[in-house]
């Protein structure tokens, strides 16, 4: 049987070292807040290699006195805690005292401190765990560590590093988060003595962002300033139009440390629900501030990773933020145009379809006058004539049914003779309600062209009602006012097993959906109630829609999460399609409908219903300016 036996100091560290230092962007991390805590205010980083032959990191902080440079390569040596409750007041960057000391046994270290209070400085060399003497070094105030052949006693660890350029990746990552949380730091990258970065002093948080990300994304940003006692958010959010495909472009500060951490991650996501397409990630850098006592810091090797003591306080104050500023910003998407315009063609170059240019012929169905009555119907009445007081939203009749009523099935909805129009929400009927019928206009039966007092209005149809359709289901369920249409006779629906328990499993949940499920046998449900506002769109169709995005999910999602979805999968099914041709009173209803909601720019699914084409970008297509 094998004896329990110590190992080897030299093991020890090296086992360490793994823990903490997987690339030469650890070094730099690490080795950054070291010089953060020290209070420099500027630091020089130097690499070759991507950092694998050699890292230099200088800074002007309060440096170390000479008889303290052995213990900086000691294991659990620290000057930033004294106690056991000092980690539940943790005010730096560092404080586990393992960073020099696994650094030291992967790599070749030389270490070099003065002291602002000291005539001279001296030096220190580690050698994988092996410390030379101290010898003088006469240097300026600071620190300087300079790391050569990481992980030269590891080669198993060396083999797994990627090439050059991706390393150096890494390590501009660590500066840029450093950067970043300390926007007072003069800070330069130089790579093979060529230049990467130099972030002046007097460079703010914001042209820190358009210095490492590009002016493009930092001219789309807003401005979040929040607190909520003794919790504190600022930072910037991205327009929804720079969503990316993934959530490397989310930055979370909290104390200056930068981290990762699922409760801001969701609470961002969930705050951009409805403004970004499914798959696609919000922009943000945010910055909290928390008393030391309310987050536990010591959770991960790498302290990337933190918890908090009430993440649900937390989780609202991210959220909430985020969603009022957003409601605040007027979010209408812009239509790029291409700037050369070919000579005698028409079209702007670059931008050509299959159909042709922007600016060829107009199709058959334009017209400069509303288009003629169709059948067509929106699921709400038409707009009121001109001076008609505001009233609020129809009240549509509870648990009825058109044909044991004697109404053909094929009837077009009635326009509710009871109720008011638009919804109590506080605002007045829009003017844009009321614009002569030459003012708008249907284009390809699939969009609404609308004129503006900045330009011009595309308008998504089907979009645009899905948004409608969405806030009035949502916004009746809140207030218990959801009217529910009985079927006379209940619709079977077939399904697999394996499907059909899926959907009892949320019978409830639906219920409160208006969609009333019951099971009848095998793989088969009934169907026998769903929303009355959702006009005559086949009730089967919505609750296929339905079943398909609950047996789409992996694991069932929560209840607010399940709430958005389905409500925004069954306004995506009744609201008008392209093709749907509409009448002049359906397109004014419409319209109106536009201004009274929550967030027009968007459907639920995170396209935009609504492109302006400024008039400063027509004039300058058509050589005006």
């Amino acid at each position: 049987m094998p004896r329990i036996h110590q190992l080897p100091s030299s093991v020890v560290t090296k086992i360490a070292a793994g823990e903490v230092i997987e690339r030469p962007a650890s070094v730099v991390k690490e080795l950054l807040e070291n010089s953060v805590d020290a209070g420099s205010t500027r630091i020089d980083v130097e690499v070759e290699q991507g950092g694998v032959e050699l890292l230099r990191i200088a800074d002007d902080g309060c440096g170390i006195v000479a008889d303290d440079l052995p213990l900086a390569f000691a294991s659990h040596a620290t000057s930033k805690l004294h106690s056991a409750d000092d980690l539940f007041r943790i005010g730096t960057l560092g404080f586990r005292g393992e960073a020099l000391a696994s650094i030291g046994g992967v790599a070749q270290v030389t270490l070099q401190s003065r002291p602002a209070q000291q005539p001279e400085g001296a030096e220190l060399t580690c050698h994988g765990g092996d410390l030379s003497a101290i010898r003088p070094w006469n240097g300026a105030q600071g620190t300087r560590i300079e790391v050569r052949h990481l992980f030269y006693n590891t080669p198993v660890r060396r083999k797994f590093l990627r090439t050059t350029p991706t390393e150096l990746g890494h390590v501009s990552e660590q500066f840029t988060r450093i950067a970043l949380s300390h926007p007072t730091l003069q800070m330069t990258l130089r790579h093979n003595t060529k230049q990467v970065y130099d972030v002046p002093r007097s460079a703010g948080l914001v042209d820190r962002i358009g210095l490492f990300f590009g002016r493009e994304l930092r001219d789309q940003l807003y401005e979040l300033k929040t607190a909520a006692g003794p919790a504190k958010l600022t930072g910037f959010i991205g327009d929804p139009a720079c969503e990316r495909g993934n959530a490397k472009m989310q930055y979370f500060f909290l104390n200056g440390r930068c981290i990762r951490d699922r409760t801001l991650t969701h609470a961002l996501q969930e705050a951009f629900r409805g403004l970004l397409m499914v798959g696609r990630y919000a922009v943000a850098f945010l910055f909290l501030e928390l008393p030391p006592d309310a987050v536990d810091v010591n959770v991960h090797p790498t302290k990337s990773e933190v918890r908090f003591r009430d993440s649900q306080a937390v989780y609202h104050l991210v959220f909430t933020s985020i969603r009022e500023r957003l409601q605040r910003q007027n979010l209408m998407p812009k239509l790029q145009l291409g700037s050369a315009v070919v000579s005698g063609q028409g079209p702007v170059a670059g931008n050509q379809t299959a159909g042709g240019g922007l600016f060829t012929a107009p199709p058959p169905n334009w017209s400069l006058q509303a288009p003629p009555i169709q059948t067509a119907r929106l699921p709400f009445p038409p707009a009121p004539p001109v001076g008609s007081p505001p009233e609020a939203m129809p009240v549509l009749p509870d648990e009825t049914n058109d044909e044991a009523n004697g109404i053909p099935a094929d009837a077009p909805p009635p326009v509710p003779t009871t109720g008011h129009w638009p919804p109590a929400t506080g605002h007045s009927l829009p003017a844009t309600a009321h614009l002569p019928s030459s003012k708008f206009l249907q284009v390809h039966d699939a969009y609404l062209v609308m004129e503006t007092p900045e330009g011009m209005l595309v308008i998504d149809q089907h979009a645009l009602h899905e948004r409608i359709l969405f806030e009035q289901l949502k916004r009746r369920i809140r207030e218990g006012q959801l009217e529910k249409q009985r079927l006379l006779i209940p619709e079977p629906i077939d399904l697999s097993a394996d499907h059909a328990a899926r959907v009892l499993e949320q019978r409830e949940a639906l219920a409160g959906l208006g969609l009333e499920v019951e099971d009848f046998g095998g793989g088969t449900v009934l169907l026998t109630s769903y929303p009355a506002i959702l006009g005559r769109k086949s009730p089967v169709e919505i609750l296929q829609a339905v079943v398909d995005h609950l047996v789409g999910k992996d694991k069932a999602p929560n209840r607010e999460q399940m709430l958005n979805d389905l409500l925004a999968v069954m306004a995506c099914r009744a609201a008008v399609k392209a093709g749907d041709r509409l009448t002049a009173e359906e397109i004014a209803a419409l319209i109106a409908m536009r201004e009274l909601a929550e967030d027009s720019h968007h459907c639920p699914h995170g396209r935009p219903t609504t492109l302006l084409v400024s008039r400063q970008e027509l004039d300058r297509q058509f050589r005006r300016t």
